[in-house]
């Protein structure tokens, strides 16, 4: 055999390099996901976690033990250094659960590191001592080197794995289980033992909203959107309260700094004041919207992040994917089977015990240790003679003497025997009896049981485990409508190029990158190109402006003479949709057609326009009005209606026209404060150009508003929002927390300031809007008492009180009562409302 021959051969073989490379990677790869990288199902802890928590319950003695020391007695099980304990340990310390910690441990908000292991002290905190140890449930195995017992697993009676959390790589395997709140998973756990059903979702130490519509039960493909709460400070200032979850303070901003510096955002600075609390203030450059810059830091910075669940554990000593609520129903199934065997285990110790307070109360209540008096010959016989003694009264027992039993008596001393000993062995009996019934009666009941045992942890450890993290759905934020324009479009008409960098041409609009333009050319042709350095077009551009998707309210008007025909026609269009850099054309097609006339309109007006004809043709009259008004708005594709069969000279703007489109229907979206046009929310009505919205909120402050689409209104404060009429009459009614009173006033919106609120009710603590309406002859129902005591009135507010002006304080309406219900009432009167005025 050649060398070669031999050569491939050896590496062929399964004993040889390639065999022995795809052994060890194996063994590694499956080494790396069982021992260090994976979660346990039964307890939800990886290896080096339980090996610190079994180091930490060996050194308890009820006193803070140094880091230092807990590391140094942890690497007696985990054989990887000290390094990988060390940070083990602290991010069980963090999460604030199994562990109580002293000293500075850092902070997984801001980023910064724990202190070295000798200056902070740890000790196993009440809860992981109740549900983590039982040395009598607990499977053993040898430590690593053989020389030590260790834990197989902790036997966990509570759902820790969902609790903690938990990130994993491994070889080719990864896992990410996200925290769940303390007291939703016992209320999950008690649901589940119950037979009924229950949701779990994620709650972050870092506070923060979480939009969990994907979630998936976190299991792989889910997703969970998580933001930091933004506050409006002032017009000019904005404050971060938290980070999302997997953020620090740091990253967080620097993501506002970096999306600054590309534009995407336009802010003076943004500065840390973080202590206790997270407390980032982002002030705001002059002229831009809070409300944007909020929009726009959800959709450029990692004021919003996304995360992607994946849940694999081992179980059965191998990877499974599984769901939050299977990780939930395992974890309760076992700590029902773990408190059963502690149930078993007390009932066998206390039979035991009642065995041998039984035999102790017979041996001496009988005087049977006078065998010991009597001259045996031997020991042995001693022990026959007791046991023979124990004869008569085996049938008291619930299980035969042993030799153990008989030996363990005659070890206890023997002295004068005062009934007060046997009474005190019958109650010590009586007890035991009474234990036992209890333990059975448990195990006959384990399931409520198990229920009790979860309510007690509730009870005991779940104040101050409050959820958290706010779950709330989270509307799509368009970048492009959020962008700041951070970029400047130019055009060169003549050569019929547009884009940022013809900086010495005609500027046509502020940009940003993330915008499209639209562009119509004197030939007719239309196109949608994203903003670039530079796009060419076609010569003779006629108009270039920002392209808005979906727009049907923009209209555009244009003549054009059909190059083939000479027929000039004009037609009306909307563009809501196109495809990006395909040229349409707007005549009938003909490479010499021309476009006469052109004009865009925001909101359909329809314009007179004169129309010059040739001199030379002949035509009787040669110069005429031409009405766009009379021409419907069809798709960009028509032909249009014919305006003349003679040729053009020009075309010239007469006369502005109206808008011929009904006004822009608007509603109110209350689940995210938002003004739409899709039909979502409250229906607030038909709204022309000019028209605005007044919105009035619980806390007493009312406030006119546009129709801007962008803007955030705080839906969750919103009492009222309607179409503002100048001369309305807007009838409050407010609590009087101080006077324990109801005050009612009638006034007319006097401001005219948009977007700034204005408190029109008494300053005071607790002083809330109860109701408010425009209507000119509003009438309040009232139900007073509660039960039997149930008291109807209806009130004429125009009735009740004058106008008056809208900072005045009002006059009293009724007494304050936590039982009173308001609602505004139709004006036909009911016969079981006596009216009082």
């Amino acid at each position: 055999m050649s060398g070669a021959k031999k050569k491939e051969s050896f590496f062929e073989q399964d004993g040889g390099v390639t065999g022995q490379y795809k052994n060890w990677f194996l063994d590694y790869a499956s080494y790396v996901i069982l021992e260090r990288a994976v979660p346990a199902v039964e307890d939800g802890l990886k290896p080096v976690q339980r090996r610190i928590l079994h180091a930490m319950k060996e050194m308890d003695d009820g006193r803070f033990n140094k880091v230092a020391n807990i590391i140094g007695q942890a690497m007696q099980y985990h054989p990887h250094g000290d390094a990988s304990i060390g940070d083990a340990l602290v991010n069980l310390g963090q999460k604030d659960l199994l562990i109580e910690t002293q000293g500075n441990w850092g902070d997984v908000r801001t980023g910064m590191d724990a202190a070295a292991p000798r200056y902070i002290e740890a000790r196993l905190s009440k809860f992981a001592l109740e549900v983590a140890f039982n040395a009598k449930t607990t499977e053993w195995q040898l430590s690593y080197d053989g020389r030590k017992n260790e834990p197989v697993t902790l036997p966990m009676k509570f759902p820790l794995l969902l609790a903690q959390g938990a990130d994993g790589i491994a070889v080719g395997l990864s896992t990410k289980l996200l925290p769940h709140n303390f007291i939703e998973l016992i209320d999950a756990s008690i649901k589940h033992l119950r037979g009924k059903r229950f949701e779990l979702y994620p709650d972050f130490q870092t506070g923060g909203m979480a939009d969990v519509s994907m979630y998936n039960d976190g299991k792989r493909g889910g997703k969970v959107r998580v933001r930091a709460k933004i506050e409006e400070l002032d017009k000019k200032t904005l404050v971060i309260r938290d980070v999302p979850y997997g953020v620090t303070t740091t990253q967080l901003m620097e993501s506002i700094v970096k999306a600054n510096d590309q534009g995407k955002i336009k802010i003076k600075k943004v500065t840390d004041y973080t202590g206790a609390d997270i407390e980032i203030h982002i002030e705001l450059a002059a002229g831009i919207s809070p409300d944007i810059t909020i929009d726009a830091l959800y959709a450029f910075t990692d004021c919003e992040v996304s995360i992607s669940p994946n849940a694999c554990v081992i179980a059965d000593q191998k990877p499974q994917f599984l769901g939050v609520s299977d990780l939930l129903r395992i974890s309760v199934d076992n700590t029902k089977d773990l408190l059963q065997k502690e149930l078993e285990i007390k009932l066998a110790e206390l039979n035991d015990k009642w065995h041998y307070t039984s035999l102790e109360k017979i041996f001496f209540e009988e005087k049977i240790y006078k065998e010991l008096e009597k001259k045996h010959a031997t020991w042995d016989k001693v022990l026959e003679a007791i046991a023979d003694a124990f004869v008569p009264f085996r049938k008291k027992l619930k299980r035969d003497i042993t030799r153990e039993d008989i030996v363990k008596l005659t070890e206890k001393p023997v002295r004068r025997i005062y009934k007060l000993d046997i009474d005190e062995l019958n109650a010590q009996i009586k007890g035991l009896e009474d234990a036992i019934k209890q333990v059975k009666h448990d195990l006959a009941n384990l399931v409520d049981f198990a229920v009790a045992y979860y309510e007690n942890l509730k009870a005991k450890y779940g104040k101050g485990r409050e959820r958290k993290t706010e779950l709330k759905a989270f509307e799509a934020i368009q970048a492009k409508q959020v962008a700041i324009a951070n970029a400047k479009l130019y055009v060169n008409r003549e050569d019929g190029f547009v884009g940022t960098g013809l900086k010495k041409d005609e500027f046509v609009a502020d940009c940003s990158d993330l915008d499209d333009v639209i562009v119509f050319t004197r030939r007719g042709i239309m196109k949608v190109v994203k903003v670039s350095d530079k796009s060419y077009i076609g010569k003779d551009i006629i108009h270039v402006a920002i392209f808005q998707k979906n727009d049907e309210r923009t209209t555009y008007n244009m003549v054009y003479s059909d190059g083939k025909s000479g027929v000039s026609f004009a037609k009306r269009f909307n563009v809501t949709g196109v495809t990006r850099d395909k040229e349409y054309d707007l005549t009938k097609g003909e490479e010499k057609s021309k476009v006469n006339y052109f004009s865009v309109n925001p909101n359909g007006e329809a314009e007179i326009v004169k129309v010059l004809l040739s001199p030379n043709c002949t035509a009787r009259n040669k110069e005429f009005d031409f009405y766009f008004e009379e021409i419907e708005i069809k798709g960009r594709t028509s032909i249009g209606n014919q305006v003349t069969k003679y040729p053009i000279k020009s075309v010239k703007f007469k006369e502005a026209g109206k808008s011929t489109l009904s006004g822009k229907k608007l509603w109110f979206d209350d689940q995210f404060g938002r003004l739409n046009t899709e039909a979502k929310g409250e229906y607030l009505g038909t709204f022309d150009p000019e028209e605005r919205i007044l919105v009035f909120y619980n806390d007493g402050y009312y406030e006119i508003i546009d129709q801007e689409l962008t803007q955030k209104i705080d839906a969750e404060k919103v009492i009222l929002i309607e179409k503002f009429d100048p001369d309305c009459i807007v009838s409050a009614i407010y609590l009087d927390k101080k006077n324990l009173q109801y005050n009612v006033k009638r006034f007319k919106i006097e401001t005219t300031t948009l977007k700034n609120k204005f408190f029109f009710i008494k300053e005071g603590d607790g002083n809330v809007l109860e109701a408010v309406t425009t209507d000119a002859e509003p009438i309040l129902g009232v139900q007073q008492g509660r039960g039997d005591q149930v008291r109807k009135s209806k009130f004429k507010i125009d009735k009740v009180v004058e106008i008056m002006g809208w900072k005045a304080v009002g006059a009293k309406l009724l007494d304050y009562s936590k039982s009173v219900q308001m609602n505004w009432e139709q004006k036909s009167k009911k016969p079981d409302m006596p009216e009082l005025f």
